[in-house]
């Protein structure tokens, strides 16, 4: 499939199907298109994206009634709006995202001031999922920094008004947190966490770490209670969740379950070197920028290690043998999301050290059969 079958068989749809030559939807909000449109302008694809901008203006719509995932829909859509209105100063886009923006404030209409996880963009209407009451705490902190610009950008207050009321609400003191570490859940209308004793860096806790750092450097390093949360997670990873194996000394992140430690990290675990390595290069310890190096080398292995030369979604660590090694993987695992968490450290490591390795690790993502032993 070439480069053009997004636009030949998934056109303003959310996601392509290149075997079937289909589509599959969503949210029906041409996902992969505005998650491109950034990439389209740096990379100078100018045609692409005047087809993709014109999309855009005279076909999407978010006055129709679906639910959607108030975190994905942030991230992806309103944050593809706002930098894409950032690179180009293109009206549309500002407009299109507080448009949206606006769309998404029922979700925060809860007892508690934390968001439900889905809400109808048409309707006005906004729920938990239908499983459960509680919202997962990595979705509800991971969504300040687009209705913080948001609110930036329009002058209207509202949107970070609404997103500050539940992060303060998570801040507190509340039961359930652990040397600065969260659980995974948080209810809707008790505003507690729920399921304690299990913290991990990965799903449904991972990126509430990233957002604490991000933010911070988002204000101008002005908001002291964020950077005491995120120094005293940092603290709480090193040192519950931080182990090696055996001789050949692969640093990984672990969870902890009522005490009891698993050596289980998955691929998401791989924004902590990044971030790590963002936060040393804003003026914070040292160290971290070690440790960053240190988790770097494990999620190159990740990759590096395995037959196709593209990590699998959960990797479980060896800890008693004789080598480096990634163990056994479980069959549910066996599978590669192309996330984008390692890239994005490689990046930052590249960025702030430049060393060149990191550059030919994330070459090696893109091209795994650089790395395939040759038969």
């Amino acid at each position: 499939m070439n480069r053009l079958s997004y636009r030949e068989y998934a056109w303003g749809h959310d996601e392509l199907k290149p075997i079937s030559k289909s589509f599959s939807e969503w949210f029906g909000l041409g996902l992969t298109l505005i998650d491109s449109l950034d990439t389209m302008w740096i990379m100078g694809l100018k045609e692409e994206f005047a087809e993709a901008r014109s999309w855009v203006e005279k076909e999407l719509s978010f006055d129709k009634n679906v639910d959607v995932n108030l975190f994905e829909t942030t991230i992806r859509i309103l944050g593809g709006l706002l930098s894409c209105y950032h690179l180009t100063g293109d009206q549309l886009f500002l407009d299109k995202a507080k448009d949206l923006g606006s769309r998404m404030m029922p979700a925060f209409k809860t007892p508690s001031k934390i968001p439900f996880s889905d809400v109808n963009i048409g309707k006005g209407t906004a729920h938990p999922p239908r499983w459960t009451s509680d919202s997962t705490v990595a979705e509800v902190t991971s969504i300040q920094l687009e209705f913080r610009e948001l609110s930036h950008l329009t002058q209207d207050p509202q949107y970070q008004v609404w997103t500050a009321n539940h992060h303060r609400n998570i801040r507190k003191v509340l039961p359930g947190k652990y040397d600065g570490l969260v659980p995974m859940f948080i209810n809707t209308n008790s505003g507690q966490f729920s399921h304690k004793g299990v913290f991990t860096l990965g799903a449904r806790a991972d990126s509430y770490y990233e957002y604490l750092l991000k933010q911070w450097i988002q204000g101008g390093k002005t908001e002291d209670e964020l950077l005491e949360d995120y120094l005293q997670a940092v603290e709480g990873v090193k040192k519950h969740l931080v182990r090696q194996t055996g001789p050949g000394r692969l640093t990984f992140i672990g969870e902890l379950s009522q005490n009891r430690f698993n050596p289980k990290m998955d691929h998401l675990v791989c924004f902590l070197p990044g971030t790590l390595a963002l936060g040393a290069h804003s003026g914070l310890p040292p160290d971290h920028m070690d440790l960053a190096q240190q988790l770097m080398e494990t999620c190159h292995q990740m990759y590096r290690q395995m037959e196709t030369g593209l990590s699998p979604e959960i990797a479980h660590f060896n800890v008693q043998g004789s080598e480096a090694l990634i163990a056994v993987l479980q069959p549910a695992d066996r599978h590669n999301l192309l996330r984008p968490e390692t890239v994005e450290s490689l990046f930052y490591m590249y960025r702030f050290t430049k060393e060149a390795k990191y550059r030919d690790w994330g070459w090696d993502i893109l091209n795994p059969s650089r790395i395939l032993p040759v038969s």
